[in-house]
């Protein structure tokens, strides 16, 4: 960084950074102008007595880009962000967070439009799988499929209810031939060994137990309450194997990567409000 007494000494000699633009009667950044950081990132758009509001692009160093609206140097409104490892967000921000309503494209290709709630999809959305054309379509609950839901793959579908990713209760499988399988997800209950006592048990996969065959019915999971999952001890089922590996990216994984790098991009970006004397 250069010294602070070779740049744009503004807003009484406390402004860091270079400015080109409107300002107030105070002489804060107010109306249209550019701004360049220190670090290299640079800001082009609105401001309103010193700060980002309104309209504008924020582009970083390190190859992201944010282009929407701010509000008081949040990103509030309508907005898109380009991540570095090529995933885009394109929907509502509130106070910096992705909420509301959006589309989060993946850097694997995967796809999510639906609700979000503290950068978390959140609500009702879909989440298409790019390398097997699968689909889930129902709710979530703080990123994780949890709700009544549909699972559609290339010639069959399930419909059911999730709870923290995995199906659990009672559900169906629709196959476009013209018939139905309908059963139910049983979580196994994980047997103790002495041995092992002080090691945490691994989560085990459920347990689809099927009750019979049917032409196409109506029934839908929205009709019940979900089911108290029973004990599957000492009984042996064959698990349904459709659905495996459909299961989307994590916060912990695309998604997270791009925030981790936001979240830093963002720590450069609200150094800027020293910018403004704020």
């Amino acid at each position: 960084m250069s010294d602070p007494g070779s740049e744009d000494a503004d807003e009484a000699g406390e402004g860091i950074g270079e400015y080109e633009g409107d300002r107030d009667a105070e002489g804060q950044r107010h109306g249209f102008g550019k701004a360049r950081l220190p670090n290299g990132d640079t800001y082009e758009g609105e401001y309103e007595h010193g700060l980002r509001s309104g309209h504008g692009t924020y582009r970083f160093k390190n190859g992201a880009l944010y282009t929407g609206n701010y509000l008081q140097n949040k990103k509030h409104g309508k907005g898109v962000f380009f991540y570095p490892d090529g995933s885009k967000y394109a929907g509502d921000w509130v106070h910096d967070q992705r909420q509301g309503y959006g589309e989060y494209l993946y850097a694997n290709g995967d796809t999510y439009t639906g609700e979000w709630a503290n950068n978390k999809r959140h609500g009702q959305g879909t989440y298409v799988y790019k390398d097997t054309g699968s689909k889930y379509v129902g709710c979530w609950v703080n990123g994780i499929q949890d709700g009544p839901a549909e699972l559609v793959h290339l010639n069959h579908r399930f419909k059911g209810r999730f709870l923290n990713g995995k199906p659990l209760g009672r559900g169906k499988f629709i196959f476009d031939i013209g018939c139905e399988q309908h059963g139910e997800y049983i979580q196994p209950v994980q047997e103790k060994e002495e041995e092992e006592e002080d090691e945490p048990p691994l989560p085990l996969e459920p347990i689809w137990k099927v009750s019979e065959i049917t032409k196409l019915t109506p029934w839908s999971p929205h009709d019940e309450e979900l089911l108290v999952p029973r004990e599957a001890a000492g009984t042996s089922y064959t698990s349904v194997t459709e659905e495996g590996g459909d299961h989307p990216a994590s916060d912990a994984g695309g998604e997270d990567e791009g925030r981790r790098e936001e979240e830093v991009n963002q720590g450069q970006e609200d150094q800027e409000i020293t910018d403004f004397g704020g």
